[in-house]
């Protein structure tokens, strides 16, 4: 899928080079020179000034930045909901959404809200219900199957979305901050369930994320963007071995560095 946008650059702004760009692997996200700019004249508001990005394929790739950075407008870009001002978006293969609210049918069970990704793409019945079993057990939840989404707590309903995410069998997954509003220890569960999920799928991870510690936790790859409008300022290779754990020094150290890019980031903005 390529979106594309005008090719003109606005004459008002000038985009900052990010330090690196490439994973080495075969591009399964491409962003060439996007923009952003919602409005048009003395209202106009620009939210995304000329990002260049590649995601390669089978990466976790982590994007952090101050709130209004234009975090969320860049997944909807590459989903394809809406087009950029300027610039191309490619996208290899389909493209999958994961939100911070778990936005489950509240008339289905856990296996028929799973089940649905799956029906939609006329999968066989059989082999169906195989799959909702194959993950609701990867992510706990195999005793619950029959349970509708109001007899769950938050982060049993997040792990049911995340079933359905990955019964999606996209090539690529967009996760917008999916577990921000989960107490710690859920969250810290859930990252490890979703990193068993992504490691026996292969398939790409563009996770958008507030939380430096999570990126650090999770990342390939983590994406620092600018102030609004965002840019590129920094693209850092998470040098930390698998399994983590998001409690370790490593990562801690990791956080610490990719929070002071950020602070400097936010002082920088406010001086404007």
């Amino acid at each position: 899928m390529t979106v594309t946008g005008s090719t003109s650059r606005p004459p008002d702004t000038q985009a900052a080079s990010p330090e690196d760009t490439s994973s080495g692997l075969r591009p399964a996200v491409r962003l060439r020179e996007v923009s952003k700019i919602y409005g048009s004249g003395a209202t106009a508001v620009p939210a995304l000034d000329r990002i260049d990005l590649e995601v390669g394929a089978r990466e976790l790739v982590c994007v952090v930045g101050a709130s209004g950075c234009g975090k969320s407008t860049m997944l909807n870009l590459i989903a394809g909901l809406d087009r950029p001002t300027r610039g191309e978006v490619e996208v290899e293969g389909r493209a999958g959404l994961m939100f911070q609210e778990a936005a489950l049918f509240p008339w289905l069970t856990v296996s028929r809200n799973v089940e649905l990704a799956l029906k939609l793409r006329k999968v066989p019945k059989a082999e169906r219900r195989e799959r909702v079993a194959q993950l609701l057990e990867t992510v706990h939840l195999h005793d619950f199957g029959h349970k509708r989404p109001h007899e769950l707590s938050g982060g049993m309903r997040q792990r049911v979305a995340l079933a359905r995410a990955f019964a999606q069998d996209a090539d690529v997954l967009l996760m917008d901050e999916p577990f921000g509003a989960l107490d710690a220890m859920t969250r810290d569960v859930l990252h490890d369930e979703l990193e068993t999920l992504w490691l026996s799928r292969e398939l790409t991870i563009l996770f958008v994320t507030h939380n430096v510690r999570e990126a650090a936790r999770l990342a390939d790859r983590i994406v620092v963007l600018s102030s609004r409008p965002g840019q590129v300022t920094a693209v850092l290779d998470n040098p930390i071995g698998r399994p983590r754990r998001i409690e370790s020094p490593e990562v801690g150290q990791l956080a610490a560095d990719i929070t002071a890019r950020l602070r400097q980031e936010v002082r920088r903005h406010a001086q404007r």
